[in-house]
């Protein structure tokens, strides 16, 4: 079909036929985004061919987007579980590079064939640049071809078969990421206590300093029967009620400093209003919520922060970060002040400036093409290449948020859909290249060569498994992530990511790759040495 010589025409009909295949479910599996590369493959050994300019700029808008989606739990992953992590990943690295040792010592293949199944089987294109660097070998790619395709495949398999086999719960693995990722966040509650403490009767919230002594935020009073704005030159009377919103703990010492809790409830002052405002104001982003002297200007207080779908109490260190609902309470005359002053323009989320998003990836291109030597001679020369770039820039700027005027996070709905679109562009161009030469090589080079590549593969991934077995506390969704990161495989994110809602899996893949990717450079530059 002339159409199909398109490229344009053939990227879109391999991604329509590859969403209709992935609808498919057989056994309860279903192969979802990650079909498009199987329909590549096919359209590939028919001789379709994509420019890889488009697997390119597919592949730097997935990875950029992973890093700004991870950027933010990459630390807190780390902190938390980075020894886990880490032992995963050195166990498929060292893995993978022993059995292409192993194929070199015994089978006699040469070690640039035997370094190129290496790299194939990783799918790993700064390892490729590694190993043809430092060999000059043009064997090297002969290897990474015979084992590349089903680096792709065999994990993309993998990811999407082993829930099934081991009846995995997905659902409760989503429940324990959830509530691991808020043990830094204690769930806020409100309460109302009645002042019968002595020692504080007729002094004001400031002398008391509640917010400092307890880490609650006082909302409402009551006196004598009437609502009062909480002001910190607000006194405290004997038989006062007052609202207080925090953490368990906070409550609890509000508790000890006023009094015992009340069933009462305080209704709202006549003139006073309690909203939730939206920042969406660039001019607000990244600053602390104490520079803004709310009480001073506007006499509001801000009582909670919502992030993330996380409440978070607040202080004046807090820095607000775009798309945080503030619940603020003031007079009505201010709130609509106070409103405009953060943005509270739910439209503005929505919007997507794309000058950050260029120049980030810019960023991450540059970062990607230096090459660092180490020992004498340049024995070693390290080069995190361009998926290692763009994905450290992409984390870096999602945890700065913000530098002067350029607001580096993005919306939901806008990291989402760029993604989205990478990935297919990048599944596509992928699969078309390998299906070109899957079968030529497979005559011309039999069946032993895939084979070995094959075990490089999945060898690894079963022992990566295995040994998650005997770390306690290891979430079945973050082994997912944490496996295509130490293969060093975008399509093996891209086959994890639907299985969940969450971001397990990608924060895992963030976490783990910088490292698998400078181990593979390592171990590549060790094997070299005995070929």
């Amino acid at each position: 079909m002339e159409l199909l010589s398109q490229p344009y025409f053939a990227l879109f009909v391999i991604i329509c036929l590859g969403f209709v295949l992935g609808n498919i479910k057989l056994g309860g599996v279903s192969l979802d985004i990650s079909a498009i590369i199987f329909v590549a493959l096919l359209f590939g050994h028919y001789n379709v061919v994509i420019p890889p300019v488009i697997g390119t700029l597919g592949l730097v808008l997935f990875i950029y987007t992973i890093g700004m989606q991870a950027g933010p739990g990459f630390f807190d992953s780390f902190r938390k579980q980075g020894r886990s992590l880490m032992v995963l990943t050195t166990i498929v690295i060292v893995s993978a590079s022993l059995l292409a040792f192993a194929a070199f010592y015994y089978t006699g293949i040469e070690m640039p064939v035997a370094l190129g199944l290496l790299t194939g089987a990783m799918t790993s294109t700064p390892g490729l640049a590694a190993a043809t660097d430092v060999t000059s070998s043009p064997l090297i790619s002969i290897g990474y071809g015979i084992a590349y395709p089903f680096g792709v495949i065999g994990v993309i398999l993998f990811v999407r078969l082993y829930p099934k086999i081991t009846r995995a719960n997905i659902r409760q693995a989503e429940e324990e990421y959830e509530k691991e990722s808020h043990l830094g966040f204690p769930d806020i509650q409100s309460q109302t206590f009645q002042v019968d403490n002595e020692a504080i009767i007729s002094k004001s919230i400031k002398e008391l300093r509640i917010r400092t002594m307890t880490g609650a935020v006082i909302s409402r009073i009551m006196h004598e029967g009437e609502s009062l704005i909480p002001s910190p030159e607000a006194i405290l009377h004997k038989g006062d009620l007052v609202k207080a919103v925090g953490t368990e703990e906070a409550l609890e010492k509000i508790k000890l400093l006023i009094g015992h809790a009340t069933d009462k409830e305080i209704p709202l002052h006549k003139s006073y209003e309690v909203q939730s405002v939206l920042v969406t104001n660039k001019d607000a982003v990244n600053k602390p919520l104490g520079n803004f002297n709310l009480w001073a200007n506007y006499q509001a207080t801000v009582t909670r922060v919502r992030r993330s779908g996380i409440d978070i109490t607040p202080s004046p260190s807090m820095r607000l970060q775009m798309g945080d609902k503030l619940m603020v309470a003031c007079s009505r005359e201010n709130m609509r002040q106070v409103g405009s002053f953060f943005g509270n323009n739910d439209k503005k989320l929505s919007d997507t400036d794309f000058f950050p998003i260029a120049l980030g990836i810019v960023l991450g291109v540059l970062l990607g093409n230096l090459s660092l030597s180490f020992g004498s001679g340049d024995t070693f020369t390290f080069n995190p290449g361009l998926t290692g770039g763009v994905l450290l820039v992409g984390m870096i700027l999602s945890r700065i948020g913000r530098t002067g005027p350029i607001i580096w996070s993005m919306s939901g709905a806008a990291t989402q859909l760029l993604r989205q679109l990478g990935l297919m562009f990048f599944l596509v161009e992928v699969g078309t290249k390998a299906g070109a030469n899957m079968v030529e090589t497979f005559q011309t080079y039999g069946i032993n060569l895939f084979l070995i590549g094959g075990l490089i593969t999945l060898v690894p991934m079963l022992l990566a498994v295995i040994a998650a077995r005997f770390l306690k506390g290891m979430n079945f969704l973050t082994l997912m992530g944490t496996v295509t990161g130490a293969m060093t495989s975008t399509p093996g994110l891209a086959a994890a990511t639907p299985l969940t809602d969450t971001n397990a899996p990608a924060v895992a893949y963030a976490t783990v790759y910088p490292v698998a990717m400078v181990l593979l450079i390592v171990c590549i530059q060790i094997l070299s040495f005995f070929g």
